[in-house]
Parts: structure tokens; C-alpha cells; sequence
């Protein structure tokens, strides 16, 4: 087996270099972290199971005109893609409200938002990911205005194509992180992961407010059985998708 030179490792995944240098080779962990790596853990199987998710995501966001950076999986836990260089931007997309939102502003949790709400936070641990306003983006030039328009357009679609697609496996898409990146051709790509550690996901038919959970949130706030909430999520990918 080749051994790929170790370009990065972040919370949830490493990335290696491979002999092409137009693709990285994408090594998806285990491990799981909450509130900026104060907490720490183990969830069985995530790395393959957020692996396999994410795949079927980006292959299906493709295929409805939305371009991102995978390539192929060649093995459950790894996923070969594109070389970007990341822009230092989480794009989040709020349908419903929870988690930051509801603790920065006294919304309700649960609260429906008339209109999807797209937020950039400054991708930086040392600073904790701090919430911008347009004119800090500006301010700090992390992104071009035009490269900003696209990012908040791109986000939306993908909004629209994964709460169509979550609903289909009874799952609402209560709100989402996407980072995108740019290639060679300065081309924006969607990148890093589509999963229950980067949405927040609850079951349809479930009315109970923790039972509902099927995301990270399960890890975040001790409610257990987070191994069971991950596998069932991917069950019901693959039946959607089969």
C-alpha cells in the first residue's frame, strides 16, 4: 500500500496527498468533538458511516447541477476529491432555529424561520469561529463580493436539494454547515462533508425534543445512543437511494 504524505488533520478527518496533485486522498475518523474541541470522544463507526453519507450526497449534488469536490470512495472511511484550498468561511444555512441562534437571540427552539437564514462564521478555532457581518468579511477579505454572492446562492440550492432529500427519509433539516473550496482554476467547489456531525437532523415522526435528535447534538448534549441515531440515518439514505 502507498503511503500518502499527511497534508492536514482536523477534528473529524485527514487529508493526504496523493501522486496526482490535483487530488487529495480524504481519511474520515472516529473521533468526535463538541464546543471547539473542549469535549471529546469516541463514536463507533462514524468516520465510515459520515463516509458513506457524504458520498451519496455529493454524488446526488452533482448529478443536480451542484459542483463539489468528490471524485470516488475507495474505501468506506475514505474518499479520493478534488484539491482545493479551503476558503475560511462555515456557511451556515438555519431553516429551523436552534443550537447558537436561539442562544444569541432568545428565538425559540423549534421556531420555523419564514425564510432560510445563510450566516458566515470565521473559520478559526483560536478565535472560536466567530459570527461576520458582510462588512467584516470585507474587512478581513476572506472572500471576494462576487465569491460571497456565489456562496450564498450555492448554499441555498443545496438547501433546497437536502431538505427535499432528508424529508424523503423522514428527516427534517433543521439547519447546516457546508465549506467550499477553490481549485486550480480558482473554480468554487463545494467540499469537506454533508452528515449528522455537520447538520442537524430530526425525526419526522418523532415529536419528543431529545428522542427526535439524530445528529451530533446527541454527543453534545449526553443524550446517548448517538452510534444508533448515526447507523439509522444512513439506513435511511441507502433505502431512499436504492
Amino acid at each position: 500500500m502507498t503511503t500518502h504524505q499527511k497534508l492536514y488533520e482536523g477534528k473529524a478527518k485527514i487529508i493526504y496527498a496523493t501522486e496526482d496533485p490535483e487530488i487529495f486522498l480524504a481519511d474520515f475518523k472516529d473521533d468526535a468533538t463538541a464546543f471547539n474541541a473542549q469535549k471529546r470522544g469516541t463514536i463507533q463507526g462514524k468516520g465510515s458511516i459520515n463516509c458513506t453519507i457524504s458520498s451519496k450526497l455529493f454524488q446526488q449534488l452533482a448529478a443536480h447541477g451542484i459542483k463539489n469536490h468528490y471524485i470516488d470512495s475507495p474505501a468506506p472511511n475514505q474518499m479520493r476529491v478534488r484539491a482545493v484550498k479551503i476558503v475560511p468561511l462555515e456557511v451556515v444555512v438555519r431553516n429551523i432555529a436552534a443550537g447558537s441562534l436561539c442562544k444569541q437571540t432568545g428565538i425559540p427552539q423549534g421556531t420555523m424561520l419564514e425564510n432560510p437564514l445563510v450566516e458566515f462564521y470565521y473559520k478559526d478555532d483560536n478565535l472560536g469561529d466567530p459570527l461576520l457581518t458582510r462588512d467584516r468579511l470585507r474587512l478581513l477579505k476572506l472572500a471576494t463580493e462576487e465569491q460571497v454572492e456565489s456562496l450564498i446562492n450555492l448554499a441555498l440550492q443545496v438547501n433546497n436539494f437536502l431538505q427535499d432529500f432528508w424529508k424523503k427519509c423522514g428527516i427534517t433539516l433543521v439547519d447546516f454547515k457546508l465549506e467550499f473550496g477553490l481549485d486550480s482554476q480558482q473554480q468554487l467547489l463545494l467540499a469537506d462533508e454533508i452528515s449528522p456531525d455537520t447538520c442537524r437532523l430530526w425525526d419526522i415522526n418523532e415529536s419528543d425534543p431529545n428522542q427526535r435528535i439524530m445528529d451530533k447534538d446527541r454527543f453534545r448534549r449526553d443524550l446517548g445512543k448517538v452510534e444508533d441515531a448515526y447507523q439509522a440515518v444512513l439506513q435511511r439514505v441507502l433505502q431512499v437511494l436504492t
